[in-house]
């Protein structure tokens, strides 16, 4: 068990928890079809109704300069929606739960508050693209149409029935549909390509930050995050190092798929908005009117018809599994278990409702804006999903040795902070504009604002200054002189090579102690080739079949000399591969050699022997210098 989570307490989405088997005899290619699926319910909350609307009036209004945004979102995601799966798949519980066992009641329960208004304000989207695809292919009226919304949720139950793999498939249906659609699209609107390049430099000021950020809380979708560390739980993964990497690698793959396949989608709308809207000079101000104007400026129907039957597409795609994020936040934050069709009808008509109101008020008009002021909602709790998910898998705690490496440490929080500049910045903005024209703004918003920025600081800083009190010492020791054997003895000495002829010199002074001590040799080598980085255990290029050969020949001359001898072989990363062996075969010592360089090089070459010594635990270490 890596993780330090009760698994007493109920499963993620109990009715297809570990449903789908993954014997590990399968070949490669069959178990990674068998994990692909998760990722792609997820990316339907990236092309979801409310992307439409960001993406048509970013790309009619500024053209193609915002597509950087949606690729440096998309990249984004890939990171973050790998942790969460790493989050489900290690700690075997999803990101609610997690904040749940970690956070004080103080912190979860508005916690939750905050999630639950990111997926209404998600609902609020996919009923108007919803409604929206029904008024432009079948004439219904949008309010009708949103009323018909709060029936499509039945909808997910009676698909659940026949299993996770066909909901996976039905999902996977209507990506495909999408997709095709706006490959017509493109190919009819025939955009300026070399312009779309330009459009990947980052340029940013005030007059766009409000799409930009809008199109950022469409992609990076905070709800998904807890989704996702849900889903991969139906996989019912072998509870074993090997196992869990496998499962990790297999559902990296699914997303970096699923998450591209979305980019292409959001990437198409932009396109599209700028060559036929933005080149015109054409202002967007509705779904509506895009889709009624397609036909005239590209002289065929076909765009049309295509425009609305991928937006029902993509409204109904987003609704199934919007509904599904809503009874994992609110079974893990306040454990609260409903039957599920009542709470995927609360969430509904928590976006019907404002939905219906704003239709009556202003019209199709008012639906626009309502989406894209839906999408920034969801920016703005962006952060509040961030920060929990980047500190539970950087806890070794929870992730045991599958905690982050330092290197997506890193790149995570400079993720985080991105995002909360660029939500400080429109909050400030937006704020500053209020207060000129309403005075219930200094008492209302700012306190509001004030608590949100106290929590987020909690979750961000509170457990590093928790362990830098941990490790403070209260008081100096009373000196103890321990008590001195005159022979401690060894009884299984393990030996890291490189295969190298320099492994002769760490080989002298193992085999030394061996025989002074009557212990058993455990020979261990790490493949580092590109092909064992990936596939691990289940690499088989020449350096492997090289490595063991010479590993086996070397162990026979060994217990040819009368010394016990074996051989273990690790796969990836040097430092982690040696640990986890030594740990597993219970050494007494383990002997291994240094590079010989230091300062820069250690840069370049990596210092094996200081990563061991941090992570090996309470085995002793005999270094043999300058091999």
């Amino acid at each position: 068990m890596w993780s330090k989570f009760n698994k007493t307490e109920t499963v993620s989405l109990p009715e297809i928890y570990e449903s789908v088997k993954i014997p590990h005899y399968w070949k490669w290619w069959k178990r990674l079809f068998a994990f692909l699926g998760p990722a792609y319910l997820v990316s339907v909350g990236y092309m979801d109704p409310g992307n439409w609307a960001t993406d048509l009036e970013g790309g009619a209004r500024f053209g193609y300069r915002l597509i950087w945004v949606l690729l440096a979102s998309n990249l984004m995601a890939v990171l973050l929606q790998t942790l969460s799966a790493r989050l489900g798949l290690v700690a075997r519980c999803d990101l609610a739960q997690a904040c749940r066992e970690a956070y004080p009641p103080f912190v979860y329960y508005p916690l939750w508050i905050i999630c639950e208004l990111a997926i209404a304000a998600c609902d609020l989207a996919e009923v108007l693209g919803t409604a929206i695809g029904l008024n432009l292919l079948f004439g219904i009226p949008l309010i009708i149409g949103v009323s018909l919304t709060a029936l499509d949720t039945m909808l997910l139950l009676l698909i659940q029935r026949y299993g996770i793999r066909k909901f996976e498939g039905i999902i996977l249906g209507l990506i495909f549909i999408v997709g095709c659609c706006f490959v017509v699209e493109i190919f009819l609107a025939k955009p300026d390509f070399r312009s779309i390049m330009g459009g990947f430099i980052p340029t940013i000021d005030s007059d766009s930050l409000y799409v930009a950020l809008g199109m950022l809380g469409a992609t990076v979708m905070p709800h998904n995050l807890y989704l996702h560390s849900a889903l991969v739980q139906s996989r019912a993964v072998e509870r074993t190092d090997k196992g869990i990497q496998a499962a990790a690698r297999f559902n990296l793959i699914d997303t970096v798929i699923a998450l591209n396949a979305a980019f292409f989608v959001n990437s198409a709308i932009l396109v599209l908005s700028s060559s036929v809207f933005y080149s015109r000079g054409i202002q967007v101000v509705e779904i509506q009117q895009a889709h009624e104007l397609l036909s005239p400026l590209l002289g065929t129907g076909l765009a049309s018809t295509a425009f609305a039957v991928a937006l029902l597409a993509a409204g109904q795609s987003s609704t199934l599994t919007g509904t599904l994020a809503g009874q994992i936040v609110m079974e893990g934050f306040i454990r609260i278990k409903i039957q599920p069709w009542a709470r995927r009808l609360i969430s509904r008509l928590l976006a019907v409702i404002p939905a219906v109101i704003v239709i009556a008020i202003s019209g199709s008009h008012g639906t626009y804006r309502l989406l894209i002021l839906s999408q920034v909602i969801l920016s703005l709790q962006l952060p509040f999903a961030i920060v929990p998910l980047i500190q539970f898998t950087s806890d070794r705690e929870w992730m045991g040795k599958f905690t982050n490496p330092l290197w997506v440490r890193i790149l995570s929080w400079l993720v985080a902070l991105f995002i909360i500049g660029l939500n400080l910045w429109l909050v400030w903005e937006t704020v500053s504009e209020w207060r000129m024209t309403a005075m219930w703004v200094d008492f209302i918003v700012i306190p509001i604002g004030a608590f949100l920025m106290l929590l987020l600081g909690y979750m961000g800083f509170g457990p590093f200054i928790k362990k830098l009190l941990e490790r403070r010492p209260t008081s100096v020791p009373e000196p103890v002189i321990p008590s001195i054997q005159e022979d401690t003895g060894y009884g299984k000495i393990g030996v890291a090579l490189e295969v190298k002829e320099t492994d002769q010199k760490i080989l002298k002074h193992a085999l030394a102690l061996a025989l002074r001590y009557d212990a058993e040799i455990v020979l261990i080598h790490i493949v580092e080739s590109a092909t064992a980085q990936v596939w691990g255990g289940t690499a088989e290029d020449r350096e492997r079949t090289g490595d063991e050969d010479y590993l086996i020949k070397l162990s026979e001359k060994i217990r040819a000399q009368g010394i016990r001898a074996s051989f273990r072989i690790g796969f990836g990363n040097a430092a982690k591969g040696v640990v986890k062996i030594a740990k597993e075969e219970n050494l007494d010592l383990l002997v291994l050699g240094s590079h010989g360089h230091k300062h820069i090089k250690d840069w370049i070459y990596g210092s094996t022997v200081s990563a061991v010594q941090h992570d090996i635990g309470d085995i002793p270490i005999l270094v043999v210098k300058g091999t």
